[in-house]
């Protein structure tokens, strides 16, 4: 695995990835992983797969460097964060119907609670945050 790992305690962990196309999948399998050995509920671990692999394929797109991922829940909210080495921020906009690009910052608006995006000293963190439960 390609994957770094940085700290993880608690409820909270943060994960490197090398600029590259499998980070996306190793991405989503740390994002299932930790949700579930949170005891969070299958249906918003699905919902964060998703949106984490959404912002990791934007980073590869937009970026040359490390991406960073990540995870927090405290609260009954999942925080979600994805940082690049690109200082631009995201801007959604439409995509029209032949285009295969484009839809990722349009499903954060649809199934995150919030989002936002922030410059930081190496770049920028595109974030989202869910309401989730613990499984019964």
């Amino acid at each position: 695995m390609n994957s770094l790992f940085e700290e993880s305690y608690g409820q909270e962990t943060s994960h490197s990835f090398a600029p590259e196309l499998s980070s996306v999948p190793q991405a989503r399998h740390l994002t299932r992983a930790y949700l579930a050995d949170w005891g969070l509920r299958e249906e918003h671990s699905t919902v964060a797969e998703l949106l984490v692999s959404e912002l990791v394929t934007n980073a590869l797109r937009h970026s040359r460097g490390t991406i960073k991922l990540a995870l927090s829940f405290e609260d009954g909210l999942l925080r979600c964060e994805v940082e690049d080495a690109d200082p631009f921020l995201p801007r959604a906009c439409r995509a029209r119907d032949d285009e295969e690009r484009g839809r990722g910052l349009h499903l954060l608006e649809l199934l995150s609670c919030c989002w936002g995006s922030a410059r930081t000293s190496e770049g920028k963190a595109v974030w989202f945050e869910l309401t989730a439960n613990a499984a019964a």
